[in-house]
């Protein structure tokens, strides 16, 4: 068998589409969309590379307007997930087998199907299913998937050259194994690339995983699937499972060959696993690797000396795109009293300025939340801001669920730094506000530091460089991912590896090659090459 030492390509953060008026893209993925929205899908759930159709299924409805039907997806018993299991290992030893280049080549010609032929359809679903905007689904379910899969295998590369040093008559390696048994992706519905990623980065290192995505995103999940199959990658390396989450989630923590979990979703219902985990730690060959991004209750301070223009946009963006759905969306401000009325007019007029509606009229900047229960449960805290003394509603509010899951971007004021929509994540196009006197600035980098359980995404903003470094210094631990005069959204892979700590997550860093890490084993060995013939040693003589 021939062999080298291979140089992958180069890689590159895919470029973002305009979708400019009259632009050809923009011509392309709107015929796309309208074509998906006429149809209704079939979707089946995936094992062993087989397709499955239960009957048992869900209808898929686009959050914008829920009275319409695009397809249905069905659901697997527990016997599925147990094939599931006996699938995935049977696929391992093959595929844990595989030269590293081979696998590499896989996930590369993912990349360029999904920027080229693959591109509008998974733009289409996103939008339709998950309603996202045009840009949004873009930077998400193009181009960021795009570059989890290219910078990935850059990292894969590294970390197979990461070797030891070798002393004189002997030749000392590492070996990067896949984790014996099997890796549980469950993955969330608001990012089409997490969703791929989570799956695809153990595969990458040779593992063999189950995936279950979120029952609000698995239209653009068939269609990764699909993907990855066009990119010739083998049966059962990734079995894609839909059904009732508790009954998944039990079978394969019970599992002896369970070896880990990539998560992305609640804190809850990541505590949940862990404590399972731990219950059934006797039981499992190894011990499993628990990777998880959670929660945020992510956060931007204003100094005094801050652009005021800077701020408002930064709240505008940071809070309110796609619906402030983003795990890193702002939903909490600390503005100085000297710049609160200018951020707040500037603030006003955007939003005066955003159009809601539906993804297929480009004009729209706000699309609907994702269901029913998010819906209510926001609305509901809306509500109660109306009837609580210590909270204003000063822009939006309004909330209409007659077509779609519709929502108002909606700024409340409150003069309690603790009031509970100060701390508790809403998930939503809600931002709240706690305006302080400009000498306490410094007080209250405390107050954000100690408000909230997460420490996700926050960001500073102050044209004055010694606040910086105290800002900087004093929210050590409250966010993974920290933004000095930038809202604190829109991570980059390959260049801000993204992650929290506290209550937010392992901070493992998505895109990066400290999560391709957790999903190796490493074996050293060491080869002597004339091993010794006396075990005496020079200090044993007279």
């Amino acid at each position: 068998m021939a062999s080298g030492f291979y140089k992958v390509p180069t890689a590159v953060n895919e470029p973002v589409r305009s979708y400019a008026p009259d632009s050809p893209e923009r011509r392309e993925l709107l015929e796309t969309y309208q074509k998906m929205y006429g149809e209704k899908v079939d979707i089946p759930f995936y094992i062993g590379g087989k397709e499955y159709r239960t009957g048992n299924t869900v209808d898929i409805h686009p959050p914008h307007d829920h009275q319409h039907c695009v397809g249905q997806y069905h659901k697997a018993e527990r016997e599925h997930i147990e094939l599931a299991v006996e699938k995935a290992l049977e696929a391992r030893s093959k595929w844990a087998a595989t030269p590293w280049e081979h696998r590499a080549a896989i996930f590369l010609k993912a990349a360029d199907l999904l920027a080229g032929p693959f591109r509008y359809r998974m733009n289409a679903a996103t939008m339709i299913a998950q309603s996202k905007n045009v840009f949004q689904a873009e930077i998400d379910a193009a181009c960021e998937l795009i570059d989890f899969l290219r910078f990935n295998v850059s990292f894969m590369t590294e970390i197979y050259s990461n070797q030891p040093q070798s002393a004189p008559g002997m030749w000392n390696r590492m070996e990067y194994r896949a984790l014996e048994g099997f890796v549980y992706a469950v993955t969330p519905f608001n990012f089409t690339a997490i969703a791929g990623n989570l799956p695809a980065s153990p595969a990458m290192m040779g593992n063999v995983l189950i995936w279950k995505p979120a029952r609000s995103q698995v239209y653009s999940a068939q269609v990764i699937m699909e993907l990855f199959k066009a990119a010739g990658l083998p049966d059962g390396v990734i079995n894609l499972v839909t059904g009732d989450s508790a009954t998944i989630t039990e079978v394969l923590l019970d599992s002896p060959d369970f070896a880990g979990v990539h998560f992305t979703g609640s804190t809850p219902v990541f505590n949940s696993f862990w404590e399972t985990i731990g219950k059934n730690i006797d039981r499992y060959k190894t011990y499993p690797r628990i990777v998880g991004e959670t929660g945020g209750k992510d956060f931007i301070w204003a100094h005094p000396s801050a652009h005021p223009q800077e701020v408002a946009t930064a709240i505008s963006r940071g809070a309110f795109e796609y619906q402030g759905q983003k795990c890193s969306a702002a939903s909490r401000a600390y503005l100085p009293k000297s710049l609160w009325s200018t951020i707040r007019a500037a603030v006003e007029k955007d939003l005066q300025s955003f159009k809601m509606g539906s993804p297929e009229d480009t004009a729209n900047f706000i699309n609907a939340v994702i269901d029913k229960r998010a819906y209510t449960k926001l609305s509901g805290y809306i509500e109660q801001a109306r009837k609580d003394d210590d909270a204003d509603i000063i822009i939006g509010g309004t909330c209409d669920d007659r077509t779609g899951y519709f929502i108002e971007p909606t700024v409340i004021v409150t003069t309690n730094p603790k009031y509970e929509t100060m701390c508790t994540e809403l998930f939503g196009p809600v931002i709240t506000v706690y305006v302080y006197e400009d000498n306490d600035w410094e007080q209250v980098l405390d107050l954000i530091d100690n408000t909230s359980e997460f420490a996700l995404t926050g960001a500073i903003f102050s044209g004055d460089r010694y606040v910086i470094e105290t800002a900087t210094n004093k929210l050590e631990n409250a966010a993974g991912n920290f933004y000095i005069n930038d809202k604190p959204t829109g991570a980059v892979v390959g260049q801000q590896p993204f992650g929290g700590a506290r209550a937010s997550g392992t901070n493992d860093k998505a895109g990066s090659v400290w999560n391709l890490l957790r999903w190796t084993s490493n074996r050293t060995i060491k080869e002597t090459f004339v091993p010794p013939t006396d075990y005496r040693y020079p200090f044993l003589g007279k």
